[in-house]
């Protein structure tokens, strides 16, 4: 079966950056499953993934615009270290999850001065080339459940 529009798709993949230091892999792990074409992962590799089949090896370099976007100086802010629960807490590199105008956001602390935090809500990866080495594992017919859901259903996917 192709990888298609509302194909459940499951995969193993390596993930590098640009110097081929490894970011994140599912190899030895659990599979990442998604419903193609429901923006379960990222869109220059669901494009490149489009038109394989169970088997295929796929290596893909994916630039920034096509991943988590560009890196947005907009997206970095102080605020007051009084702002946060435990602030005796905090330090370089902790990440939260905050709300924002556009929804709920991961949020990095990358520097704190005296009483001010800045934080940086880009996503870690932004502004990234992101290399993929991917395997396809297995590809089939999504459920009307699953369609009528927009994600994927049973064993490592979405419980309700």
């Amino acid at each position: 079966m192709i990888i298609s529009n509302d194909k459940v798709v499951t995969i193993d993949y390596s993930l590098t950056d640009e110097e081929g230091e490894l970011i994140d892999s599912s190899v030895g792990e659990e599979p990442l499953i998604y419903l193609h074409g429901h923006h379960g992962i990222i869109p220059g590799l669901e494009q490149a993934l489009a038109g394989h089949r169970t088997g295929d090896k796929v290596e893909v370099s994916i630039p920034p615009e096509e991943g988590y976007g560009d890196w947005d100086e907009d997206l970095v802010e102080v605020v007051a270290k009084e702002d946060f629960d435990d602030p005796e807490d905090l330090e370089i590199g902790t990440q939260f999850e905050t709300e924002t105008d556009e929804g709920a956001r991961l949020a990095t602390v990358i520097d704190i001065e005296g009483e001010e935090v800045t934080v940086d809500l880009n996503h870690p990866l932004a502004g990234m080339t992101l290399n993929f080495d991917v395997t396809v594992l297995d590809v089939r017919d999504a459920t009307a459940e699953e369609l009528a859901h927009g994600h994927v259903h049973g064993e490592h996917g979405h419980e309700h």
